[in-house]
């Protein structure tokens, strides 16, 4: 290990008791030795509440990525948007517990002994948890492809919850690419290996939330318009996650390419 990281392994969690200090810095390890940063001055200095936008490759990110994150906001925790499974797993299940996550119910494991565990899903869904987490003062982590996508250099179909939790909340959504150099040099995701990950210019969509919130959710039009401006939402994040994660990403939406822009640092999204 390098000097450097030497010293980062050493950086203040002023946030973390010292008993869950010195298990993240262990936990860090692997991310000393395989992960490079880019973009960590965009992270932002408050503890907020903010979104955290990822693409999502592989298994280890599950794990890898969140404690990168706790660790270098000096011990705040982001509550990922996780698979039920994980948490059912010895040892896994506990470490994933530190970022108090929002779990999803709807996959079954392939497991038995595990898929005999899976809870009852709650009456809120998943970005009605959300939301009520955000408004408790927590950051939350979403992977809006919903699944890990081994694909080397497309992004997967986006799912419209990362939208709808952002105009709901009215806060702002960080965007940050995972890339892999074997990616470009073998055109394949490794199952575990050197890892880049590019922490983008916060995303502004509040200009929009008192539009959508202003919209009925129990059926027809303003429904449907409640769904369009959510997945304008999610194609912008999609497209900046595309810029840095260095994955294609196509969509479908001819909204999504005449309502939301490209914006310049600090601009204001969704005014329409």
């Amino acid at each position: 290990m390098s000097t450097f990281a030497m010293k980062q392994l050493f950086k203040p969690l002023p946030h973390l008791s010292p008993v869950r200090a010195l298990l993240v810095r262990f936990l860090m390890l692997p991310n000393f030795l395989l992960t490079r940063a880019e973009g960590l001055e965009r992270l932002p200095s408050t503890k907020g509440p903010f979104i955290f936008a990822f693409n999502h490759n592989n298994s280890a990110e599950a794990l890898m990525v969140p404690i990168f994150f706790i660790y270098h906001l000096g011990g705040h925790t982001i509550s990922f948007v996780i698979d039920w499974m994980y948490g059912r797993v010895p040892v896994l299940g506990s470490m994933m517990e530190m970022i108090e996550p929002v779990y999803v119910y709807t996959k079954r494991s392939p497991l038995r002994w595990i898929e005999s565990s899976r809870p009852v899903r709650t009456a809120e869904n998943t970005a009605q948890r959300c939301c009520r987490k955000i408004a408790a003062g927590r950051s939350i982590g979403i992977f809006p492809e919903g699944k890990r996508n081994p694909n080397p250099g497309t992004l997967g179909r986006a799912r419209s919850g990362i939208g709808h939790i952002a105009l709901e909340s009215g806060v702002q959504v960080i965007p940050v690419g995972i890339d892999f150099p074997l990616r470009r040099e073998k055109g394949r995701i490794p199952v575990l290996g050197r890892t880049i990950i590019r922490v983008g210019t916060p995303m502004d969509f509040s200009s929009c939330s008192d539009e959508y919130r202003s919209l009925s959710a129990k059926g027809g039009e303003e429904t449907l318009q409640r769904n369009r401006l959510a997945m304008d939402v999610t194609h912008a994040v999609m497209r900046r996650l595309s810029d840095l994660s260095g994955k294609e990403y196509h969509s479908s939406s001819a909204i999504a390419a005449t309502t939301l822009h490209q914006p310049q640092t600090g601009e204001r999204l969704c005014q329409v």
